[in-house]
């Protein structure tokens, strides 16, 4: 039985997967990952299927509420949209204006979270060890993709929030750099600070449908094949450590809906060449400094669950 502490937690977890949603080249997922809270919150949401709808139907509302795992639902999902709604301009900012300590802490975040990944694979054989190379090499080669234009009618802005969702609860895939590479993440923040109604409800709506088909296909997977999908999970999640690298190059530039030039292409490299490339400070200890940051929050993380399920 959840206490009240508990579900502030849940919380808490949910504004991290949020601010990690926000931000491209991050997902939700790793957080969620990394929090353990991951196959509760796909295993709720793959609940949410006709027989809770029936149970909804006939008033059944306690009934309906326990069947999804509500209380867990409610408390991850408004953790996230407070982070979506209240920090999309301050992690704009950040990435703005300190865009070496945001990507480097993520970077710990990250590099950090995958051998714990790996660790649960208790049997190791050519099925696992192929999926993990499959993982790296295609959250490599989506972060190496140059971003595009696309429509902005809300047909197609479903379809943005249901592809979006589905990267967003895979760790390593980023639902936001998803949004990026298909021209609509700037879109989709200025959506959110200018409170676009129209556009967020149509938006959250593909997000909800694509996430109740995407959830049964992966509690599927992971039930079946688990240890393969562990390893293609944590391959996703080194594969996605070249966009959260913190030193980059902008190779090519594009025009956005507003008539700007962006950047749309970039490529890693070393500190001492993004100095001598950019004339910038490549901020060297303060990357090192968050860098170890990001590893010591996700060991103090496990570390504390695992104490935690000791004494449970």
């Amino acid at each position: 039985m959840r206490r009240t502490k508990d579900y502030l937690l849940l919380y808490l977890k949910g504004i991290s997967m949020g601010v990690a949603d926000v931000i491209p080249g991050v997902s939700g997922g790793t957080i969620a990952f990394i929090s353990g809270i991951y196959e509760e919150l796909i295993g709720s949401i793959k609940s949410i299927d006709a027989d809770a709808f029936k149970l909804l139907a006939r008033f059944q509302i306690r009934s309906f509420w326990n069947n999804i795992n509500g209380n867990f639902l409610i408390s991850v999902l408004a953790g996230i949209g407070t982070s979506l709604v209240s920090l999309a301009r301050l992690m704009t900012y950040l990435l703005e204006h300190q865009p070496i300590p945001v990507w480097s802490f993520f970077f710990g975040l990250i590099l950090v979270s995958s051998p714990l990944i790996l660790r649960d694979i208790k049997k190791w054989n050519i099925a696992t060890l192929l999926s993990g190379i499959v993982g790296i090499l295609i959250a490599y080669l989506i972060t190496i993709l140059s971003p595009t234009e696309t429509p902005t009618n809300l047909p197609f802005i479903f379809f943005c929030g249901a592809l979006a969702i589905c990267a967003m609860i895979l760790p390593g895939i980023s639902g936001a750099f998803i949004l990026l590479l298909i021209g609509k993440y700037e879109y989709m923040i200025r959506a959110l600070i200018g409170f676009d109604f129209p556009v967020i409800i149509v938006f959250v709506t593909g997000c909800f449908i694509g996430l109740l088909g995407f959830s049964r296909f992966l509690s599927w997977i992971l039930t079946h094949y688990r240890f393969p999908t562990l390893a293609l999970l944590a391959g996703f999640m080194i594969g996605s450590l070249n966009k959260v690298w913190p030193w980059k190059e902008v190779t090519a530039f594009r025009i956005n809906s507003e008539g700007l030039q962006v950047p749309s292409l970039d490529r890693s490299i070393l500190p001492w060449q993004y100095l001598e490339k950019t004339g910038q400070d490549p901020q060297l200890f303060h990357a090192v400094l968050f860098v170890a940051l990001g590893i010591f929050l996700v060991v103090t993380i496990e570390k504390a669950a695992t104490i935690l399920k000791t004494k449970s």
